[in-house]
This record gives C-alpha cells, structure tokens and sequence, in this order.
C-alpha cells in the first residue's frame, strides 16, 4: 500500500507510464501550466521514476514559459497561452531543454475564472514532442472538461497527459 495523498487512479495511471517508459528504454520530461506539477507529483510517487523522468517544468506565467521553454513571445501573443501553438512549443522546449525521449506539454483553464466563450474553464491543451519525429509533425489534442471544478480540471489533465506519455504499441 502506496503511502499518498494523490488519487488512486492518477497514481495508478503514473505506474503504467514509469513501467512502460522503463521498459522501453525511454526518458521523459513534462512541461506543465494549469496541472502545476501535478503530472509530475504523480511520477514521482512511484518508486524507480527516477529511471524516466528528466525534467518537470511548471510554467505558470508566460514569462516563464518564454524563460525556461523558450516559447516564442510571437506565439503567445498571436495564439494566447492555451492553444495549440503554445502547447506544442512548451513540448518541443521542454524537449529540447531536458534532452529526454519524450516531452508532453499541458495547458488550459482549470477556473473557476479565467475562461472564455472561445475557451471556457475546463478547456485543456496538450502536446507530446519525441527526439528524433520529424518537428513538422505536430502531435497536440484539445480537450473539453467542462466546469468539473479546479480540482477535477487539473486531474482529468493529469490524466490525460500522463496517457500520452506512454509508448505507443509496437505494431
């Protein structure tokens, strides 16, 4: 019995990822914005993550965003801070400035304000950039949570990024 004050199921969904990840020799990094780090609170609970997590970047602000993942200022102002664009940049930066395997990038408005017509409170993005993919190619979702409460937001976001950190399946 895991001593923990997350959720079993992000827990659990940590486990598969640091396995899976082990398994197939790989590194990640996470680059995180409305999560806070909980993607990577959630690795770090499981023993062994060591082996896989290189990097965790909690980018709250813009500013840090353009700091630390060097997302351009051109993106963030045509774009905004929750958008495609932006969550990709996060993911090629945290890429490229942790040297791992694999980088996922989360961003969006967990509330209760701070949403939009165009992006209301539970609007998430997220990317997933790899060493060695051809950088054109841009893997990235959106996902609609709905007003589940800052909490819920930052879970199911949790959740899902830590689903795109895993390997795909070998065909």
């Amino acid at each position: 019995m895991m001593d923990t004050i997350l959720p079993a199921e992000l827990v659990d969904a940590a486990r598969r990822v640091v396995e899976a990840n082990r398994a197939a020799g790989r590194t990640v990094a996470v680059a995180e914005s409305c999560t806070g780090g909980l993607v990577c609170a959630a690795i770090t609970e499981i023993p062994g993550s060591s082996d896989i997590l290189i990097a965790g970047f909690i980018t709250y602000s813009n500013a840090a965003k353009t700091k630390q993942l060097k997302v351009s200022r051109d993106v963030l102002e045509t774009f905004g801070a929750v958008s495609v664009a932006t969550a990709w940049s996060m993911a090629q930066g945290a890429l490229e400035q942790s040297g791992a395997d694999v980088a996922v990038a989360i961003t969006g408005v967990a509330g209760p304000g701070g949403g939009t017509d165009k992006k209301p409170v539970g609007h998430v993005v997220f990317a997933r950039a790899e060493k060695a993919a051809d950088p054109d190619v841009i893997v990235a979702d959106t996902r609609d949570f709905g007003d589940l409460g800052r909490g819920g937001v930052r879970l199911q976001a949790a959740l899902c990024a830590l689903e795109l950190l895993l390997p795909a399946d070998p065909e």
